[in-house]
């Protein structure tokens, strides 16, 4: 039986708003958020528990990351059983509770679907591999014979994501696709059964009352027709930047668009949301036409340098991008997958490197609030990735044994530093896991993180939980932020934006020297202390501040 929940919108007190086209959305990494049972671990009972708190920031919606059955080989994305919850996070009733407290608290609840492949231990596979050539199976995966006199080069030169070949042999002779670990075997959407078993998965969890679901590479579920060669590319370096056989390939909207009436047959607005990493935001904007999914990740905002000109073109070209098909543009700073955004703004910049020294750890957090400011202010909607409301930098000198990330262990692939931005986060200013758990946490935290724990921050008007509250809320409360694609850009100085939307101007100075401007009406919000002196203010270097006019 289809159940019907329509969530109440915390900002007008109704329903049917498209709430999902100014929302703020919180990522939840439940290994990494809080520890219900004392193992060292997160969980589905660690996450219910701290519910409150992500109310209290005014988040309108928490995107959890996958909780299901699975190995583990990548972190759940490599999902066993896409209808059961993996024991190290708990049950399905814990999955139900955390729903229901949830939406008692006004918070929506977004699941990670992971589309692209499954976990080598899914039964589907299990049985391809023990039934072997030519069963119905393996026509669900992409099982090919191989190159070569003896069948021992891959069908292709495709490579992994994670590095070496997208390719294993199995004992029987044929070669499986795997674009990620071997461990994640994709599957093949040309079969039926695969698009069937998929709508299934939908209801099932929409059933539970789930608002809606993140599409892990959902650019990737279409294969280019034959699998053909790319021919010696840097796979690597051009992902992103171009389309390839195995990614963006057209043949995915059709998939969308039967998704689109599951998720409109039911009550409470459920929205799809892509992680799409396409070649231009105009490819981008394919998977959200008006019969297709809701939102889409802009990673080239969240890849845009720390500069004045190349975040006013990624802008600029992301809403015109939004504008034909009618879909909110979205603005993103740190994720599960990339260097939280207070390392990667600091200088020296560098994935994977420390932070050398007190300064650059002070820039890259002053830039970060800059940062969190400005993308606040744009029309659409925003996403934050647990911790970055209290400024966590990444944990860069994790020793090698404790590392989990599988690109790290594969040469030539991902950097795989993403443990570093996965470390759990710290909640008291006290104890084993700083309030995480009892029993620890799975990754090393700094001593340092004890001062940036929320127990710290919270009441402290200087801190980033502070300013993330205070900018949430007004945010919230302010009738020219969020939905919408108006911005007029105002005349500035080179290195410092400013625009307009109705009623509110936002100026950020990415210079990295004092600037004097003129007053722009009623200071709201600063990510730093501005002097203002009449009708003119020192706006300091890497700041932001928020006008009503």
């Amino acid at each position: 039986m289809t159940q019907h929940f329509t969530a109440p919108d915390r900002l007008t007190g109704t329903t049917g708003t498209q709430w999902w086209r100014d929302a703020v959305i919180y990522q939840v990494y439940p290994r990494s958020f809080a520890d219900g049972n004392g193992d060292g671990m997160g969980d589905l009972d660690g996450v219910r528990s701290r519910l409150p708190y992500l109310r209290d920031l005014g988040v309108d919606a928490v995107w959890l990351s996958p909780f299901y059955a699975s190995p583990q080989a990548d972190a759940g994305y490599d999902v066993a059983d896409y209808r059961a919850i993996d024991p190290m996070f708990g049950t399905l009733l814990d999955a139900d509770a955390l729903i229901r407290d949830a939406h008692e608290l006004g918070l929506r609840i977004i699941v990670d679907l992971v589309p692209n492949h499954s976990s080598d231990q899914h039964e589907w596979f299990k049985r391809a591999l023990a039934e072997g050539p030519g069963s119905p199976l393996r026509a669900r995966y992409h099982f090919r014979p191989g190159k070569g006199e003896h069948g021992q080069l891959p069908p292709n030169d495709w490579e992994s994501i994670f590095g070496g070949p997208a390719w294993t042999r199995t004992d029987d002779g044929e070669w499986y696709l795997h674009l990620f670990a071997p461990e994640q075997p994709d599957l093949n959407w040309d079969h039926p059964a695969v698009a069937d078993e998929f709508r299934s998965i939908l209801r099932f969890w929409l059933d539970m009352g789930v608002d809606g679901f993140r599409v892990d590479v959902a650019h990737g579920l279409v294969k280019a027709p034959g699998l053909p060669d790319i021919g010696g590319a840097d796979q690597l370096k051009l992902l992103g930047n171009d389309v390839m056989p195995f990614f963006d390939q057209d043949g995915v909207h059709e998939i969308y668009r039967s998704w689109r009436t599951i998720l409109d047959e039911y009550d409470g607005e459920r929205i799809a949301v892509a992680e799409a990493w396409t070649p231009t935001v105009e490819r981008t904007a394919n998977y959200v036409r008006p019969d297709e999914l809701h939102q889409a990740f802009n990673f080239q905002y969240l890849g845009a340098p720390w500069g004045a000109a190349a975040l006013r073109e990624v802008i600029d070209v992301s809403l015109a991008a939004m504008r034909p098909v009618g879909a909110p543009a979205t603005w993103v700073l740190s994720n599960h997958d990339v260097t939280r955004h207070a390392t990667r703004f600091a200088n020296p910049p560098g994935l994977g490197t420390q932070l050398r020294t007190p300064g650059d750890r002070e820039l890259g957090l002053r830039r970060a609030r800059a940062a969190t400011l400005l993308m606040l202010a744009l029309p659409g909607s925003a996403y934050v990735y647990q911790g970055e409301e209290l400024g966590l930098p990444d944990v860069t000198d994790l020793p090698d044994e404790v590392r989990q990330d599988p690109s790290f262990h594969r040469a030539a692939g991902q950097d795989g530093f993403r443990d570093g931005c996965r470390v759990p986060i710290p909640w008291t200013v006290e104890g084993s896991s700083y309030g995480f758990g009892e029993g620890g946490s799975w990754l090393p935290q700094p001593d340092s993180w004890a001062g940036l724990s929320v127990q710290a921050q919270t009441g402290d008007a200087d801190s980033t939980l502070e300013l993330y509250r205070r900018a949430i809320a007004a945010r919230r409360a302010h009738p020219g932020l969020g939905a919408g694609d108006d911005l007029r850009w105002l005349e500035a100085p080179d290195g410092v934006l400013a625009f307009a939307r109705e009623g509110f101007v936002c100026t950020v100075n990415l210079t990295g020297r004092l600037v004097s401007l003129p007053v722009s009406g009623r200071l709201v919000l600063a990510s730093a202390p501005v002097a203002v002196d009449g009708d003119r203010f020192e706006l300091p270097a890497d700041t932001t501040v928020w006008w009503t006019v």
